[in-house]
């Protein structure tokens, strides 16, 4: 397979800043901007399916009610996904990752899959994203990036599909980060960059990863964090930093 080859700029959840995050419309309208690369989440299902929500429980981002893991595929796919951001969204679905796939491979895409889920069912989801990715991922296309912050999720993957590079997520450098980095055979590191400055990038960068930072929407902040030597942004506002 390819190796991982990471553009600087990711459309985070598509482009949410202009379209309802975790959709289908969502990845269409970063890729009308220019992105090479989007991030999204996905969540199991009642059933074992996979579909990209960020939340556990759906009430934010549709017009249903509870828990991604307690509702089927259908239900999900009922929902309205995009009357919340506005009504010239109103019947965007909540696409599975099957379809995700497909659209990616339409618009030559690449991808940072984020894995949510907690502790209990780690595995499952971990064993239903390398049973969905062995089947649909295009085996001529770069890799997908996984990436979680649940320890848990990420060492599942390494156990039952170590091909898929993994990316560790952190809110800070804390802990033996570090040690996780190794024992994970992780290929990024994925951190906020709000409390990000020069020194801390330059520890980061010492565990001889590629350091990808969420979220950015300023053009200037961006710039900056490139020349720390960040590897890479999540943005909602691909449109913006691409121009920047």
């Amino acid at each position: 397979m390819p190796a991982l080859e990471i553009p600087k700029i990711i459309g985070h959840r598509g482009a949410c800043a202009y379209a309802p995050e975790n959709t289908l419309a969502s990845i269409r309208k970063a890729a009308a901007q220019g992105a090479r690369w989007v991030e999204f989440d996905v969540r199991l299902t009642r059933e074992g399916d996979l579909v990209l929500m960020h939340d556990e429980d759906v009430k934010r981002t549709t017009n249903g009610r509870g828990r991604v893991v307690d509702l089927s595929l259908a239900e999900l796919g009922a929902l309205d996904a995009g009357a919340w951001f506005g009504g010239a969204h109103a019947g965007e679905r909540v696409p599975s990752l099957v379809d995700t796939i497909a659209l990616l491979g339409e618009l030559g895409l690449g991808a940072n899959i984020e894995i949510k889920t907690g502790k209990p069912e780690a595995r499952t989801m971990a064993e239903a994203l390398a049973r969905i990715l062995a089947k649909h991922w295009p085996s001529a296309a770069a890799p997908p990036l996984i990436s979680s912050f649940e320890v848990e999720a990420l060492e599942a993957m390494q156990a039952v599909a170590p091909r898929w590079p993994r990316g560790l997520l952190l809110q800070e450098l804390k802990g033996d980060w570090r040690g996780q980095l190794e024992r994970l055979g992780a290929a990024t590191l994925n951190i906020d960059q709000k409390p990000l400055d020069a020194g801390k990038i330059a520890i980061a960068r010492q565990a001889g990863r590629p350091v990808l930072c969420y979220t950015v929407n300023d053009s200037a902040r961006a710039r900056q964090l490139f020349a720390w030597g960040v590897s890479a942004v999540f943005t909602d506002r691909p449109d913006a930093l691409l121009a920047g």
